[in-house]
């Protein structure tokens, strides 16, 4: 067997081991439910394995959605021990029970890639029939609920929402967060090195933000108002821009097309304010920090996100593209998720420096779409080689390459499959 062939293997094995019955773990141990954005990603690896297993993902998923739209950002189909906190935590009421804040919003954009790459025409069909209503409500609420006012930017509350849990750029933000009292133990550290998880002081904030959320009755209009984390991220918009442009896109498509007048205003206006957080210094976008209504001035991969949403203008995307070469000098083993010359840059500390497959993918593509095709194979590159040295770990020292995190991990496994072999 070639070193491809075995890859490839090690990858579709991976899916296999980590298929819990219609929906994937991230790995088994340390991440024992259904993740969001995980479910969105690890569904376009089951494409290259099991096309009808890639639309059972999202069905799955779709159980854990709320009545008002909200995809929680876990679904808890069983019981496990090995995972704090788990739903006694946040004690949502659902069967199956999930947790009450979401993820990056990629699961319109994983269904169009797949509904466009499937071979039975029939089934993407169906399925797409059956997703559309669920998704168009899902996208439905992160307006209503996240943007009341309008301002054409989605609002988060909690660091896990953003899905860069422990980011630098939170850090300021964080601090204003009290730290939680009760006793409490953490299940993480049973499986993963210390120094590549999220320091105590901040999972303290954490759980603090689980039980506000509890304690004002999941309200979002009170935690609109009084939530002590009150970000707009721009990874996390930038992610729902394009997903809302790929749903508006799908329902071209749907057997029965649905009004899409109001998700489009939502685009446009999105466009239009998407500028506002571009740093002419720094080469990229910057996440706002909404208590002090201003940027926050750390330079992290999700800066770069808006070329996936095709949010930049071809000069911002031109001096991006610029910008990335130099990370990848500074470390040569994929994207770091921060800047290597932040004093914050952590190389093995999860959000805080490691390259992470997904987001190199993402803003990859978002390189090609504005030209910069050998920059998106430069990042490629150092994707593979980094897996080709030390396989499939949740993310990786951008410097060395070496893998950190969980092992075996479904996501990379899945974007390895859909990119990389």
């Amino acid at each position: 067997m070639s070193k491809l062939e075995n890859l490839v293997a090690q990858a579709k094995g991976i899916l296999r081991t980590n298929d819990l019955g219609g929906y994937t773990v991230p790995t088994k141990g340390l991440y024992p439910f259904q993740w969001n954005w995980d479910a969105g990603v690890t569904a376009l690896g089951w494409l290259y394995v099991d096309e009808a297993r890639a639309w059972t993902e999202f069905d799955k998923l779709f159980e854990g959605q709320w009545d008002n739209g909200m995809v929680p950002h876990i679904v808890f189909h069983q019981e496990s021990d090995d995972y704090f906190p788990g739903p006694d935590q946040w004690k949502v009421e659902g069967n199956p029970p999930t947790t009450s804040i979401s993820q990056p919003p990629l699961l319109a954009t994983m269904v169009r890639i797949i509904y466009e790459q499937s071979k039975d025409k029939d089934l993407a069909q169906a399925k797409l029939d059956a997703l559309m209503p669920k998704l168009i409500r899902y996208h439905e609420w992160w307006y209503r609920e996240r943007d009341p006012e309008t301002t054409g930017l989605v609002s988060s509350y909690h660091p896990w929402e953003s899905g860069m849990d422990n980011s630098p750029a939170w850090d300021d933000v964080l601090q204003r967060v009290p730290q939680v009292t009760r006793p409490y133990q953490r299940r993480d550290l049973n499986h993963v090195d210390s120094k590549q998880r999220p320091l105590k002081e901040q999972y303290d904030r954490y759980i603090y933000l689980v039980d506000f959320f509890r304690e004002n009755d999941f309200d979002y209009q009170k935690i609109y108002q009084n939530c002590p984390f009150h970000t707009q991220d721009i990874s996390l918009n930038a992610v729902l821009q394009r997903g809302t442009i790929d749903l508006i896109h799908l329902n071209t498509l749907a057997s029965v097309a649905a009004d899409m007048t109001s998700l489009e205003a939502s685009v446009a206006k999105a466009e239009e304010v998407f500028p506002s957080l571009w740093d002419a210094e720094r080469h990229l976008f910057l996440n706002r920090d909404q208590a002090l209504e201003k940027a926050i001035p750390v330079s992290t991969s999700g800066g770069f996100m808006p070329l996936y949403s095709y949010s930049a203008t071809p000069e911002q995307a031109a001096l991006m593209a610029a910008e990335i070469k130099e990370w990848l000098v500074l470390g040569p083993s994929g994207l770091a998720s921060t800047s290597p010359l932040e004093s914050t840059f952590d190389a093995k500390r999860y959000w805080r420096g490691p390259s992470w497959l997904h987001i190199n993918w993402m803003i990859a593509d978002g390189l090609k779409h504005y030209g910069h095709d050998d920059v998106a194979e430069q990042l490629r590159q150092a994707s593979r080689a980094i897996i080709e040295q030390s396989g499939y770990f949740e993310y990786f020292d951008p410097i060395t390459g070496e893998g950190c995190g969980g092992k075996d991990f479904s996501w990379t496994a899945a974007i390895a499959l859909h990119w990389l072999l």
